[in-house]
């Protein structure tokens, strides 16, 4: 699946993304508070990205990009221990920044690094 024009993610940013974000940033957390929702509050995490620009995720794009990912067992400790706090804080300093002229640029790349933050899950490529 190939990317929306930079004009179509523009204007939903500016309709849509800059609210809906925030809100779906800290649905997800809910969720993740909770055993039952965890599962669906990690796939509202991972879509971040897309509600705020909906930008595809470059694994749906290229599905060689999510390849090497850690052990479930692995990001299940990362994520009780560390990822849960430090996505949440980050999520939301990233949502900050996306309502501001000067911080859009430094957030639209925390948001897509926010499933590493939260669980190590390397959704959209990066080697961190």
């Amino acid at each position: 699946m190939a990317q929306r024009s930079l004009l179509a993610r523009a204007l939903w940013f500016v309709a849509v993304g800059w609210w809906a974000t925030p809100a779906v940033v800290n649905a997800a957390w809910f969720l993740c508070a909770t055993v039952v929702g965890a599962p669906l509050g990690i796939k509202l995490i991972n879509l971040v990205p897309t509600v705020l620009t909906l930008k595809e995720p470059r694994s749906l794009v290229d599905p060689e990009a999510a390849t090497g990912q850690r052990s479930l067992a692995v990001r299940a400790v990362y994520f009780v221990f560390v990822g849960w706090w430090l996505g949440w804080l980050w999520a939301n300093v990233a949502a900050f920044l996306a309502v501001t002229v000067v911080g859009l640029p430094l957030a639209i790349p925390m948001f897509d690094r926010l499933p590493y933050v939260t669980s190590l899950y390397r959704f959209d490529g990066h080697s961190e």
